[in-house]
Formats: C-alpha cells, structure tokens, sequence
C-alpha cells in the first residue's frame, strides 16, 4: 500500500534518483518522488523485473504522467497505424518506436523484457545507438496505441513524427549541436579580442576601468556558452553523479566549473582577469570534437547500411525469361522468381503460385502463412515450398535487410575480448584522471598557486579515453568496409576479430570447393520423352539446392509447367505433381525405397514418373579455381575438414587436395554437421564454417564464424555471418589475414592513445599547458587515431605481401572430379 511519508528528512526516489523532498511516496519501505515513479516500480516489482535496479543506481526517468494521457489518440486511426507498421499478417505487428529517454544499460534490459509486462508482446530489441525500439506484437492481445501507452507508464515516451509516417531516409544534421558551436565561436573570438590586451607587453598600465569593463564584458559573453554551448557536458556529468557513476563528461565538467567560479572571482574581486577565453575555447573545440566524431560515425553508418555491396541477387523475370539481378537493383513494379527457402527481398503482391510464408527472420515466429494470388507479402519472409512470383510494390531498403540480418537470433554475440578491454580500462580511467587532477593542483597551490587551476584544468581536459573508444570501432570499421569492396561483405564489424582467432576451418564440399556454374551433365536410363524433360525442368524451377539448379539449367530452353503438391526433403530429395504425374527426383534411397546406392562413379540424380525409375543423371563438377593454391596456404596455420552430403567416392581426390591431418567426413545430414561443428567448439577450437547458405544454416549459425558462397544468383540466409563472393574465393586466406592484421592495428592504435596521453599528462601537470591548448588536443588524439586506423587498414587491404600469390599451375586447381556418389539435396 502507498503512503504519504511525513518526516523532514529527505530521500532519494529509488527509481529517478530525484529528491523526494519532506513528504515521499512511500511503497514496499522504499521512497519514490511521486505517485508515477511508485507505480513503474509496482509495476516492475509484480513482473518480477527489479532486475532493472540491478544494472544502474536511480535508472528511471520522471516524467509527467497527464502529458501522454491523451497523446496517442491518434493511434487509433488505422490508416495512421498502417503507416508506422514495418510488418503486418494476420494478427501479428512489427513497429520501431524512437525513445530519447534511452540512456543505460538498464533502460536496454527493461524494454527487452516488455513481453513480461505484457503478454501481447512477442519480442522487443534495442537499437542503443539509435535509441530505436523494434517490437513484435500480436494486436489481438495488445493496439499499437496501447504499445505506446504502455512505454510511457514505464516512463519510455516514444517520440512519432511526421518524418516517421511519411519514410523519410534523410539523415537529421543535429542542428542544436551546430547552434552551440555557433554561440560558442561567436564568443570565444570576441572574448580573445577583448583580452588580447592581457597578452600584450605593458598590459599592466591600462586604466582600471577598462580592465573592469573588459572583464564584465567577458563575463557577459561566457554566460551562454558556460549554460548553453557547454550544458550537455555538464548535465551529462550531473546525471552521473546523482546515479552514482562517473564518466568522461565529469572531469571535464570539473575543468569547466573550476575555470568559471575562479575566473569569476577574479573578475568580480578585481584580482585578476580570469581566464574566459580558455573556458569559451575549451568548450568550442570540445563540441567541434564531438561535431566531428558525429559526422564520422553518421559515414560509416551510411557506408554501411546505403553503399556497402551487398552480394544478393534474385531472379528477375523479363518477359518469362530469367534474369540474375542484384538487389539494389530492383524497382518497383519488377516481378521476381522466389524458390523454396528463398527470401523476399522487398514488400510485394503474390502474383502466380501459392505460398507458405515463414516470417521467423522478422518477427520471431516461424509458423508459415498461407497466401493467395493477389496477397500482400513483405520483406524478409521465406517462401516454404513451390516457387512463386510476386510484383515490387516498394523500393527495396537494403538498410532494413542488412537490420534484420543483425538483429537476427543467430547473430553474434555483442561482447568481444576488445570491447571487454576497452571497458575494463574506461572503468578506471577517468578516475584515476581526476586523482591525478586533484594531486596536480593541490602540489601547484602549495607551492605556486598561479599555476594550479591551469595544472588542475588541463589534466582533467586533456587526458581522455576518447581516442581509446575510437580505436577498435573505427579499425575494425574500416576493415568491414574495405572487405566488403574486396568480395567479401561482413554481418558486422566484430565479425573482423572473429575471424583472427578461428584455429579451425570447415568447409562444405557441393557448391563450396565445387564450381556450380561447371557442371557436365548426362542421364543414364531409359530415353526421356519430351514431357519428361519438361516434368525434370518444372520440378527444380522451385528448388535452391546447387544440383536442382544444374538440371534447371540442362534444359533451360525448355519452358516450364505448373507443379502441384511441391515438396522437398533435406538430404533426400524434390517431388511434386505434373500434369496428373508423380514425378521425383533425388537419392537412390529416395527414388528407390532404400534400395542400396549404386556404385556409378558420378553424382547420380535419379527420376522417377508415378513410380517408375527412368533412369539417372550424371553430374561431373570441377573445384572451384584456386582450391588447391588456398588449401597449401591454409594447412599450416589451420585445422581443416571437409563435411559432405555426398558418398566417400571422392575421397581419393580430396587426399589430393587436403593435407593428411584433414578430417574428410562424407554423408553427412545438415544435423550430422551441426552436431559435428558444436564437437569442435566443445573442444575449445575457434570454427569457421564455410557452406551453403541454405542447406548448412543450422552449422553456420553454430559456428564462431559462417561464411556462405555468393554464386550468380545467392540465396540468402540470416544464419550467416558474412557472404563471399565465388569469384574471390581463392582470396579466403587474404581475408583471414587481413582480419589478424586489423586486430593488430586496434593494439597499435590502443598504445598510440596511451602515448598521447603519457606525453599530454607530462605537460598539463607541470602547469604549463593551457585548457585551450588541452582542448585542441583533444579532438585531436581521436582524429589521429581515425587517420591512423583508417591509413592503416586501407594499406594492410592493399599489401602486396598480403596479395601476393606464389606462381602454381591453375589447371591444378581446377581438377575434374566425377564425384562418386549418390546425391543428397542437404
């Protein structure tokens, strides 16, 4: 039960950490500021989320409850709410809500736990960055209104602009920041030119008045850059010490405080001139610093999310014939092929076929939706069974896949031993900097006090972790953007230090080592009929795997019929109804009942018409260009292992290829090379996977690393950390070293910080270095890091000893191999 308090002493509210003033709420013996800050606390306290105190001291933001009593009527218009919508079947709704009041570690944990606040919700992610939340709900259990009303009362108002219902993609220039360095420019020149006169020899004869007009003046000219230009830096600061912590704005929150009150004592006793134009530069150069950090990471983030190469095509249908077409570009009103197990690139109209849509990879849940002709489909949906054709209704936004893709469950983990270091050392950095701050100035006052508040000042201004921070994003960064111009594009830049630990390489072997393009193919049997290749064409139109796609192709001038009751069974093989006709094509197992498999030294695809066998296809592939140049350069740094699908016909081939100590494991199912990829990681081994995008998902997701091949048409698959093009795939080991080369520069760059700091510490607690001076060094640590990581990187990308390749004869390589087996479509 709630209670008025009376007692005169006053409390901190548990949630906000405002002062409660003589009179707080009180609930479960603990003190709240008012009535709205006990009620999230309930509310939490029911849910058994006070976890949510755990994380930070006071995490909760007060707000007034009667301002977004009303706020969100407008919610209730449907035609509003379709428009906020990113996904809509059925019942269940995807909406990303834009909450300024995001702010810490346990702001993230609350709003990824609102399912436990209300069932309707089915899944919430943060955007901390961004301070974006995407939530997935059922709107029978809970409206897009009372979603938003439900964020408020936990005291997270979502902000819904114009620009957010009319999908505008321009990047917001932060205005306000720009502003502030305006008034803090516009005051730093004019205070330099009123106390030029102090630097001027004979200063000291100038008439009193005019020393004391000039200082009024300058004080006058402080005031907005001390309580508007430099207020983030010092509510920043405030904010943190009323929650107990301490970050980078409060030492230089100490250093702007301590240049304001002793330059205004000396303005206002008349004993000096203080030291505005230090304090006004100080706190310009600060926010050009902060300006210039902004810009940079807006770069990389439109670099990476608009103009990084994203290897994904589809088929493009051109007047019934198909064409291979990168997404980016697709229009509007083009009509797409979309397979089995094939994404949806962009929101859509079903057009021809029925779909069994799986919406897993954008809402969480993985039951498929029935959809007819003339449906709406969207973005990110998987088709689940006979291929179908759809009509673009909107552009494609390759920043909404390349979000999805990162926010996907099977995505890597936030933390990586870079970041835990730069943690651990921001931890005690900044107060090991103020220690040193206080000692500085203490020693000069004891012994020359004209010197301490510039000793005091310039230690805490100069000594920043900044360049530190920067060093692992912006190397690391880089190197993501530079890999994905070279072939290779990367789920996100921690992928990089991913990939310098890997001990272990796997490799799949149908449509990784082998060329899918290169396929010579035979049938064996019984003469076809016409309507037989017809039935063979129609049947892997609407299959992915590489093998279904090298018969597509065998009879690509033949046109295709409708294929009715379509299914497909991993490792086994395709079925599906033709023109009254059961036709099936796959294993030996498949097509002939378990009958054992042949012992035809090729890859045998067999047909089978309403239960008859017709006989079997032979397939001849080639390994891709550069395989047995890029397995001599990886055996020596790497375990390497082969899982295949296939049987061991081609084993004597791969001893060729592979080093001795290789493991080559043959009929493996996609669960046999899961369980075979959680084995390595059990014995402490760092696994790249290196596969099929589709048919290994599941051992690509497990995997420290899952690399998928990017042929002519790519199908793509969440579960992957990064797609490689075919075409560079002789290049693998330039990536890996690239990679450890990367890291190597975070380190180098991790030293450059403490160098600068080192030699900017020497100075500043001498008493001889100047705030303005320690200001502009310090947006300059961080650019020279930036420069350093971003020259450093470019070079590594291009280093001949890097690219440079020994001369060995191709045709090596390229060894035909009659694969030995009886295929499996894993």
């Amino acid at each position: 039960m709630v209670k008025m308090q009376e007692e005169t002493k006053n409390h901190i509210c548990v949630h906000c950490g405002d002062d409660c003033g003589s009179h707080p709420v009180i609930w479960d013996d603990k003190p709240f500021c008012c009535n709205g800050c006990s009620t999230v606390y309930q509310i939490l306290h029911e849910n058994e989320l006070c976890t949510y105190y755990d994380f930070e001291s006071n995490p909760g933001i007060k707000i007034d409850a009667g301002k977004y009593k009303e706020k969100f009527a407008f919610l209730d218009d449907q035609e509003i709410a379709d428009q906020l919508y990113d996904f809509a079947e059925g019942n269940i709704r995807k909406v990303s809500f834009y909450i300024p009041s995001i702010h810490c570690s346990s702001c993230i944990w609350l709003l990824e736990h609102l399912n436990i606040l209300n069932k309707g919700v089915i899944k919430s992610m943060v955007n901390f960055v961004k301070k974006e939340v995407a939530i997935t709900f059922n709107s029978d259990e809970i409206s897009i209104k009372e979603l938003a009303e439900l964020l408020s009362s936990i005291h997270y108002v979502p902000e819904i602009t114009l620009d957010k219902l009319q999908e505008k993609q321009n990047v917001e220039v932060n205005k306000s920041l720009l502003y502030k360095i305006g008034i803090a420019g516009f005051c730093f020149g004019n205070i330099m030119l009123l106390s030029l006169p102090e630097y001027v020899p004979g200063h000291e004869y100038l008439e009193t008045h005019f020393k004391e007009f000039f200082g009024m003046m300058n004080f006058l000219l402080v005031l907005p850059v001390f309580f508007y230009s430099g207020s983030d830096y010092l509510l920043s600061a405030a904010k943190a010490i009323k929650h107990k912590f301490i970050n980078i704005d409060v030492p230089i929150s100490m250093g702007i405080l301590m240049l304001f009150i002793q330059s205004s004592i000396e303005i206002f006793t008349g004993s000096g001139s203080g030291y505005m134009d230090s304090l006004t530069g100080l706190i310009f150069f600060l926010l050009v610093g902060k300006w210039y950090q902004n810009r940079t990471y807006q770069a990389l983030s439109f670099e990476r999310d608009y103009r990084s190469y994203f290897p994904v095509a589809v088929s493009k249908l051109e007047n019934g014939v198909e064409i291979s077409t990168p997404i980016e570009k697709l229009q509007k009103g083009d009509i797409l092929l979309i397979r089995n197990q094939e994404l949806i690139p962009a929101d859509g109209i079903l057009m021809k076929g029925e779909a069994q849509i799986d919406y897993s990879f954008v809402t969480g849940e993985s039951k498929p939706v029935f959809k007819e002709s003339g449906d709406s489909l969207f973005a990110g949906g998987k088709q689940m069974g006979s291929a179908i054709e759809i009509t673009i209704e909107k552009d494609v936004v390759q920043s909404r896949l390349t979000q999805l893709w990162n926010q996907f469950e099977g995505g890597e983990a936030s933390g990586t031993k870079l970041n835990s270091l730069i943690d651990q050392i921001s931890k005690y950095f900044t107060i090991v900097i103020i220690a040193i701050g206080m000692f500085a100035g203490i020693y000069w006052l004891l012994n020359d006090s004209s010197k301490a508040v510039f000793a005091f000042t310039s230690v805490l201004i100069v000594a920043c972790p900044c360049a530190l921070a920067l060093s692992a994003p912006f190397a690391l960064g880089n190197t993501m953007r530079l890999m994905g111009r070279m072939g290779i594009y990367l789920k996100s830049a921690a992928v990089v230090e991913k990939l310098n630990y890997i001990t272990t390489i796997v490799f799949d072997k149908t449509g990784t080592i082998t060329q899918a393009d290169e396929v010579k193919v035979n049938f064996h049997g019984d003469t076809l009929k016409e309507e037989d290749k017809v039935a063979v064409k129609s049947l892997t139109r609407h299959s992915t795997h590489v093998l279904s796609s090298s018969l597509y192709e065998f009879y690509k001038n033949i046109p295709p019929e409708t294929v009715v009751d379509y299914a497909e069974l991993p490792s086994m093989g395709i079925s599906g109804t033709i023109n009254g006709r059961q036709i099936k094509l796959g294993s030996a197992k498949f097509i002939r009942e378990g009958k054992t498999e042949s012992s035809s030294l090729s890859t045998e695809v067999y047909l089978s018409v309403d239960g008859k066998v017709k006989g079997y296809f032979s397939l001849s592939n080639q390994y891709r260009t550069g395989l047995s140049e890029l397995i001599d350069d990886l055996a020596p740094k790497f375990d390497l292992h082969i899982l295949s699908g296939d049987n061991d016909s081609e084993m004597e081939n791969l001893k060729q290829i592979f080093p001795a100590k290789s493991t080559i494991r043959f009929n493996q199912s996609p669960n046999d090379k899961l369980e075979y990829i959680s084995n390595l990681k059990k014995e402490n081994k760092r696994v790249l996977m290196i596969g099929d995008g589709l048919n290994d998902a599941g051992a690509l997701k497990a995997s420290d690393v899952g690399i998928s091949i990017a042929d002519d048409i790519y199908h793509f698959s969440p579960a992957c950390d990064a797609i490689l093009e075919a075409s560079k795939f002789q290049q693998l080991q330039h990536f890996l070293k690239v990679s450890k080369r990367s890291v190597l520069i975070v380190k180098l760059s991790f030293i450059l910080s403490f160098l600068y700091n080192i030699f900017g510490l020497y100075f500043a607690v001498q008493g001889i270095l100047s705030p303005i001076v320690a200001a502009l060094l310090m947006p300059i640590s961080s650019i020279s890091v930036v420069a350093f990581a971003t020259f450093t990187t470019n070079y590594i990308a291009q280093s001949k000893e890097i690219n440079n390749k020994p001369e060995s004869n191709i045709e090596a390589s390229k060894t035909t191999a009659s694969l030995k087996k009886t295929v499996q479509l894993n």
